[in-house]
């Protein structure tokens, strides 16, 4: 049996059921809906032939090309979806909702599954992507120099029952020039949207939801600009870690790095750090002194990081001093801190609604005051 479900409706069915995208291996790269699988109609060449063929000879004839490549492949689809579906429930789609997810509906059907064909396709999960964004969310920032410790904290945070959104792992990136590490693959923009949107679709609205301070860019990713402005105006805890456990820190998840991978992405910043920083960080790169070469390249991230920290607003910045290595103990301290903000009558949800809205009367005073 098929019936016709909306995307909201697909996002709110209580139990999740497997997703057949039927549109060709290149669109489904290009973006996807999360957890789909590709069970395409089509090759990308039989997708421009038919498609050529209804430009050119009209519908009826794409339709008879379209039967004549796929003669032979209907029994392989029903087994695939049988692999990925063995309870014979599946939601089927294409690109909006139309001959490609028709067919491969028809013949499931046929078979017996149970078909939820998704109205619009995945142009009209794209537009659901973007509705996510325009909603208000109660953000909590998580900001600090380069070798703060934030990812770890926000790891911290999840493991004591916070919400939290870890943009550097949906960007598979660390945000710096050295960022991929020398081994993660970004996703496309487009995928990097569907998957921020699905994890912002999991979370409680009435719950404070923590995020890493963000520069708009994550290596080639960029963050949707009405979350981004919601990240910018919402409060931030600035994680203040001494220097030398900073260094230790990036010391440990860089310096074991392929040599020629540091020098590289040091070039990509010799205008920013200057020609003697770049010249004196290669050297030490070259020369194993890991410390050294941390240290010279913190001078510009540091200063970056000043920079972005002073076109905030004063009042929504909380200094949080980190001394030793105890994440438990300063995760509990940053929830009580946030917590603070209900209790002084502040909700973040209301700041993230309205961000053009002056600045609350919490002062880092105030804040600095209960730790």
């Amino acid at each position: 049996m098929t019936r016709r479900i909306t995307i909201d409706e697909l996002q709110k069915m209580p139990e999740r059921i497997p997703v057949a995208d039927v549109r060709t291996p290149a669109e489904f790269t290009q973006g996807h809906i999360p957890g789909a699988v590709n069970l395409p109609l089509f090759t990308n060449e039989e997708r421009v032939r038919v498609g050529t063929t209804y430009k050119q000879q009209g519908k009826e004839a794409a339709i008879l090309l379209g039967f004549d490549l796929t003669g032979d492949k209907w029994s392989g689809f029903i087994r695939q979806a049988l692999d990925f579906a063995p309870g014979k429930k599946i939601a089927v789609h294409c690109w909006r909702g139309g001959m490609r997810s028709a067919a491969m509906a028809w013949a499931l059907d046929l078979y017996g599954f149970d078909i939820y064909l998704v109205q619009g396709g995945y142009k009209s999960y794209r537009r659901w992507v973007f509705r996510q964004f325009d909603k208000p969310y109660p953000l909590v920032v998580l900001g600090g120099m380069t070798g703060s410790g934030k990812t770890k904290m926000l790891r911290q945070l999840d493991s004591m029952g916070e919400q939290m959104v870890d943009l550097e792992d949906l960007a598979q990136h660390r945000g710096s020039s050295y960022g991929t590490l020398n081994r993660l693959i970004q996703p496309t923009q487009e995928q990097f949207e569907n998957e921020l949107a699905a994890r912002l679709c999991h979370m409680d609205p009435q719950q404070r939801i923590w995020i890493e301070d963000e520069s708009q860019n994550i290596g080639r990713c960029l963050l949707p600009k009405p979350l981004w402005t919601q990240l910018r105006a919402a409060f931030l805890f600035d994680l203040q870690v001494p220097p030398d456990q900073r260094v230790d820190a990036l010391v440990e998840e860089y310096g074991s790095l392929d040599t020629e991978f540091l020098v590289e992405c040091t070039e990509r910043i010799h205008k920013r750090l200057g020609p003697q920083q770049t010249k004196y960080a290669i050297a030490a790169i070259r020369d194993g002194r890991m410390a050294d070469f941390i240290r010279l390249v913190l001078v510009y991230y540091d200063k970056t990081y000043r920079k972005g920290l002073d076109s905030r607003e004063p009042d929504k910045i909380i200094p949080m001093p980190v001394s030793n290595s105890d994440t438990d103990r300063t995760a509990r301290q940053l929830i009580k801190l946030a917590q603070g903000i209900a209790a002084a009558g502040t909700s973040t949800a209301t700041i993230a609604a309205d961000t053009t809205a002056a600045a609350p009367t919490i002062t880092k005073k105030a804040w600095t005051s209960q730790q």
